[in-house]
């Protein structure tokens, strides 16, 4: 980020050697918010990002509907974001240590598509009228093997995409592309599910595939050239771990993070039976209540790109880590459909505000030939913590109900939170 020029990125790792990305154009008048779009690689991947992002989403929606449909239990809900999760946790640090060692384009090219043709049989077995409880753990399994090795990628790849000088910014047009996907992807998942039923979504998503597929395809990238870093898989995975574990300010954030994806983000979840059991909206309400957390993130995605530099990223940090939890509190405790739409949209815009910002921070700080494995870090905290959230928020959901499984996690990451200020005042200068 300090960098004045993307020349200066250091000639080792997977980032290419000292080049300008190709296709970088300027645009007097294109407002600094969205300056990482000048150049032509990240414009394939963004778009692609959005429509792929998209199909995501609706699968997460028809996904969690099905499975309420086949058993009607929270806590199997639940279990299935703990089988989703939990190959990210074991794998995702082997991840890294792939991401490092190949051509992260390739990588992803065989992730996206593996990740299509598991849509596409789930939307299979959903169509034939024979998916079981069973079939969606198995999918959801391979699923998380898949995004064991491309989320690392995924992250580590914008680097060699825009360079360091455009690498926050593109960070958080990543999320807003997210985002963007997170608003419209649920609402018409919602509207899906409730016509035509779940097999559509599924369907509509393995074809978003086809979208980061082309675009990753049709980027104009100089040849990849390994960095030749000798050492046995186990010693550069060492490696990571070790310039990890002696950075404080990496680890403090990774505290914080972590924190979130134990207790914050159980809501997702549990969403089906908030839709349906305590604000009965039924599919369309959830749809919609999914989009407003989207919106949320966007608007603070947006605040993050636009404002996330000149000494204010530690202040924002700060802002999203008690926003999130107050925001969970009013909605985990609402009866009132546009109020708990209002809260969760905060609640979204609190985690985004947080998260891009601490990723942030993180990928500035890591050396470029250790970046896949720094956020191979970063995705097990992220993603690999989530199943122990899911899992706990859904043996409370079932034991004492889901407003209170969520409020329980509000509270405990509005304590973080308030540590945080107490133990690590220096986040909040960070710059």
């Amino acid at each position: 980020m300090h960098e004045s020029s993307v020349d200066k990125i250091p000639a080792t790792g997977s980032v290419p050697q000292a080049h300008t990305p190709p296709g970088r154009l300027h645009f007097p008048t294109l407002p600094r918010t969205f300056v990482a779009l000048s150049h032509y690689n990240y414009r394939l991947y963004w778009f692609g990002q959005i429509v792929s992002y998209s199909g995501n989403w609706m699968q997460s929606l028809a996904q969690g509907w099905l499975v309420l449909r086949l058993t009607d239990s929270p806590f199997l809900l639940g279990l299935v974001g703990f089988i989703s999760s939990v190959p990210v946790l074991i794998l995702s640090l082997w991840g890294g240590v792939v991401a490092d060692r190949h051509a992260k384009r390739n990588l992803l090219t065989i992730t996206q598509t593996v990740s299509m043709i598991l849509a596409f049989v789930l939307a299979f077995l959903t169509f034939s009228g024979h998916v079981q409880f069973g079939h969606v753990t198995v999918i959801a399994f391979l699923l998380g093997i898949v995004n064991a090795f491309d989320v690392p990628a995924r992250h580590a790849f914008v680097a060699e995409v825009v360079g360091k000088e455009d690498l926050t910014n593109a960070i958080a047009l990543n999320s807003t592309a997210f985002n963007i996907a997170r608003v419209c992807g649920p609402a018409a998942a919602g509207i899906l599910v409730a016509v035509v039923g779940e097999a559509w979504a599924f369907t509509f998503n393995g074809l978003s595939f086809l979208a980061v597929i082309a675009s990753l395809l049709a980027m104009r990238l100089p040849r990849w050239a390994s960095n030749g870093t000798a050492g046995s898989p186990w010693q550069r995975l060492r490696e990571g771990l070790s310039y990890v574990r002696h950075s404080p300010i990496t680890l403090g954030l990774l505290a914080i993070v972590g924190t979130t994806s134990l207790f914050g983000v159980a809501y997702a979840t549990l969403m089906p039976v908030f839709a349906r059991d305590v604000l009965r909206v039924g599919a369309t309400g959830q749809g919609l209540l999914m989009s407003s957390v989207g919106a949320g993130a966007l608007a603070g995605a947006l605040t993050v790109a636009t404002y996330g530099s000149g000494g204010r990223r530690g202040r924002l940090l700060t802002a999203g880590n008690l926003v999130l939890p107050i925001a969970l509190i009013i909605f985990a405790n609402s009866r009132w459909f546009p109020l708990s739409m209002a809260a969760i949209a905060c609640a979204g815009a609190g985690l985004i505000t947080q998260n891009v910002t601490a990723n942030t921070l993180i990928q500035t700080l890591a050396p470029d030939d250790l970046r896949g494995r720094v956020m191979s870090v970063w995705t097990m905290v992220i993603m690999g913590l989530m199943p122990f959230g899911s899992f706990q928020a859904g043996l409370l959901a079932e034991r004492f109900g889901a407003p209170a499984a969520v409020t329980v996690g509000a509270l405990v990451c509005l304590a973080a939170a308030l540590l945080v200020q107490v133990r690590l005042p220096h986040l909040r200068s960070l710059d």
